[in-house]
């Protein structure tokens, strides 16, 4: 009996050692298929690569970084409800760096490592994206844009992201933090751990109330005003006068790209600065709300 518990336990030591002595698998031999796009027959892929094109805006290199990237099952042992995780959820970096991530899965399956929201007349799809399967590391570069922004990167197979494989990348002082990210932000929809029963009472969705019928006969709407010309006129003029201060910027920020090239940034940027001003109505709602609340006396 000493015998057999001793064979397994060398059994299981041996077992644990293979384990530990996973080897990582490096993909450093992939086919180039144009457009930043390599990738080998093991399962390693990187899309979107950038090592010499700087983005608009940016006149040089601002700094040469690289970062090692893990991803595994282990590192979301520290968020609670998480499956995968990344072993870093935040990066910072200033605006124009030409930054190399190396992208190690830990793991015996495949795991992303996706960046979101870049340039599409430079970057296809928007995005850079590194991938491997099973234990392995694979490494690509890119140059970041100017500007303050936090971007998301996550990986994309089905529900890693959902699971904790999630974090943000700030370019600058950044934007707004990115909501549920493990161990940086709140969750939207926090997990509930208390054991309390499902109760559909209290837990189904709210059905919307429907809406009234309209009137058969609805009174014609009134002429539209007629616009005041002296307005038109003085928002021509201010447009012309902001449009000659900025000719230069403009012609430095866009130098070198396409015309193709400069209405996707111009359309990129323009919807950048409407979602900041969307959120900053939503704040000011909240806040006006707030104060609303509070002045009203009790009954």
């Amino acid at each position: 009996m000493v015998k057999f518990f001793s064979l397994a336990s060398l059994v299981c030591a041996l077992s644990v050692s293979a384990v530990s002595a996973k080897e990582i698998q490096e993909h450093n031999q992939m086919m180039n298929h144009g457009d930043g796009h390599m990738m080998d027959m093991d399962g390693a892929m990187v899309m979107g690569q950038n090592t010499d094109t700087l983005p608009g805006g940016c006149d040089k290199i601002a700094a040469t970084k690289e970062i090692t990237v893990r991803a595994g099952h282990k590192y979301s042992e520290k968020f609670p409800g998480t499956m995968f995780a990344f072993d870093q959820q935040e990066y910072q970096f200033e605006p124009c760096t030409k930054l190399t991530v190396h992208f190690i899965n830990e793991d015996e399956i495949r795991h992303q490592w996706m960046m979101h929201g870049l340039p599409k007349y430079l970057y296809p799809k928007g995005m850079f994206h590194l991938e491997v399967s099973g234990p392995g590391k694979v490494s690509g570069t890119l140059i970041l844009p100017p500007g303050d922004k936090t971007y998301l990167v996550h990986c994309d197979i089905a529900q890693h992201m959902e699971k904790g494989m999630k974090g943000q990348l700030k370019v600058g002082k950044g934007g707004e933090d990115l909501p549920s990210i493990p161990g940086v932000t709140a969750s939207i929809f926090p997990d509930d751990y208390s054991g309390k029963p499902y109760d559909p009472k209290v837990d189904a969705p709210v059905t919307p109330a429907p809406v009234a019928a309209q009137p058969a006969a609805a009174k014609a709407a009134p002429a539209p005003a007629q616009p005041d010309d002296s307005i038109v006129s003085g928002v021509t003029v201010i447009g012309l006068a902001i449009g000659f201060v900025a000719a230069p910027w403009l012609a430095k920020r866009f130098a070198g790209m396409s015309a193709g090239e400069i209405v996707a940034t111009i359309l990129e940027q323009a919807a950048h600065w409407v979602g900041l001003v969307v959120q900053l109505l939503g704040k000011l709602v909240k806040m006006v709300s707030g104060k609303n609340a509070i002045a009203l006396p009790d009954k």
